[in-house]
């Protein structure tokens, strides 16, 4: 997808030139001669750098930036001006522009500048998700009553109280960021900052800037000092995620913070003092790296000083229940649907499933069950069909009846659904085969199939 480009100028000849070049770069470029025909891009939903000029009739420049800056706050804004105006392109500065450039300049200098606030807005865009992710997670607490989950919640308890760097392992989905979160709530820093970094989200050549923040001057686009998350995270936490992504030549810089408690800015020989716990996670095996020459192994143990495993969730799956039953009553209210329960045929299916994608693939699959349950109830049919059709869910034995106000069409059509994925695995989807095997008509199989809605997945070999 190309990254979008809004230029405003009235003069149509600088604005030719500015299209011309950025579209020759691979951007998309929107254009108007007023701010006021430049509102309606501000509603579009993917739009990364704004360019504007000051002097325009109208609605002036500055008015259109303090408006940008509301409406669109963490989208970047270049600000196009002469000489006589370079004072009013620094009053932008300081009210939320990004950068400014002075006309005339070459078309390398739009270039590099439209580049550099294109990386702010990714990193902005990072920073806006782990917001969101920090969001999601607060005041959660680990759920679960199995031996496993309990097990790491006493680690957690037990490591939280001290300054130690503490190394979360685990498989992609697992709740690492979770664990991290509840150990700074649980420490003696619960009240200073929480910062997390996704060490594999930002391009590596804009990490260290990220970390470390820079001086004015630094490298070209540096036009005021940055503070980095060392600094944000001053007194609190820094969480390191994904911290076996880490470029080789960073983890140095970052054994020294670790070792030495204690950084430079980019562009600057001032040595700052830094107070901040690390905690670090990866779902690779950090100790392989080390051996394999692509992590520092002074590194590893300066972060492996107490480590905790989150366990996947196949080796849990007694928590399945609960874990289900909490997303859904987050989930119907988010959605604003009356869904209170799972039916015992889909908890059956949810309990056999191996779970690879672990807890972040529970709660998709349960935020897909709520959107299609028309009842109060989550039935078989609202699982996803990866599930449904899933040799777990396919070999799975057909729940038990109770009779004890249990819905007896409901599970008599769970029974048959079974049977039928059943048939249909060990067939390879092959109808006429597993019509052969259940003992029915082909034609009555396929209808049966429809009315259950049930898909057919073939293995290609």
């Amino acid at each position: 997808m190309k990254r979008t480009v809004l230029v405003v100028d009235d003069e149509q000849n600088m604005q030719a030139v500015m299209r011309m070049v950025l579209e020759e770069a691979g951007y998309q470029v929107f254009a108007a001669e007023t701010a006021e025909a430049a509102l309606p891009y501000l509603q579009k939903p993917n739009l990364d750098v704004i360019l504007t000029d000051l002097k325009m009739p109208g609605m002036g420049g500055e008015e259109f930036v303090r408006r940008c800056r509301r409406e669109l706050p963490r989208v970047p804004i270049i600000i196009i001006t002469a000489h006589g105006t370079i004072r009013s392109a620094v009053k932008s500065i300081h009210d939320g522009a990004a950068d400014y450039l002075t006309k005339p300049f070459e078309p390398e200098q739009l270039e590099i500048a439209v580049h550099n606030a294109v990386k702010l807005r990714d990193i902005l865009r990072e920073n806006e998700r782990l917001k969101a992710a920090v969001g999601e997670s607060r005041g959660r607490r680990l759920v679960g009553e199995s031996p496993a989950s309990q097990q790491l919640l006493d680690e957690i308890q037990r490591v939280a109280p001290y300054k130690t760097n503490v190394l979360i392992s685990g498989e992609s989905g697992t709740g690492k960021e979770l664990v991290a979160r509840m150990i700074h709530e649980l420490s003696p820093r619960q009240n200073g900052p929480w910062v997390a970094i996704n060490c594999s989200a930002i391009p590596r050549d804009l990490l260290e800037s990220e970390l470390f923040g820079y001086v004015k001057g630094a490298f070209t686009g540096a036009s005021q000092n940055r503070s980095g998350r060392l600094e944000q995270a001053q007194g609190g936490t820094l969480f390191l995620d994904e911290i076996g992504e880490l470029d080789p030549a960073l983890q140095a810089k970052l054994l020294r913070v670790v070792q030495e408690r204690e950084y430079s800015p980019l562009g600057s020989d001032e040595v700052r003092a830094v107070d901040v716990r690390f905690l670090a996670a990866s779902n690779r095996d950090l100790k392989a790296l080390v051996t394999q020459g692509k992590f520092r192994e002074d590194l590893f143990y300066r972060l492996d000083v107490y480590s905790i495993l989150v366990p996947p969730l196949r080796e849990r799956r007694e928590d399945v229940p609960l874990l289900a039953q909490t997303f859904l009553k987050e989930l119907a209210a988010e959605m604003n649907k009356r869904v209170t329960g799972i039916a015992p045929g889909a908890l059956d299916i949810l309990m056999r499933y191996s779970w690879p994608g672990n807890i972040r693939e529970l709660r998709n699959c349960l935020e897909r069950a709520v959107l299609s349950c028309k009842g109060e109830t989550v039935a078989a049919a609202d699982l996803p069909q990866t599930l449904l059709t899933s040799q777990d869910a396919a070999t799975a034995k057909a729940p038990a009846w109770d009779g004890n106000g249990s819905d007896l069409d409901e599970w008599l059509a769970e029974v048959e659904r079974r049977a039928i994925q059943q048939a249909l695995a060990q067939t390879n989807g092959v109808q006429a085969q597993a019509a052969r095997l259940l003992g029915v008509s082909e034609r009555s199989l396929w209808h049966r199939i429809k009315k259950l809605g049930i898909q057919i997945n073939r293995v290609v070999n």
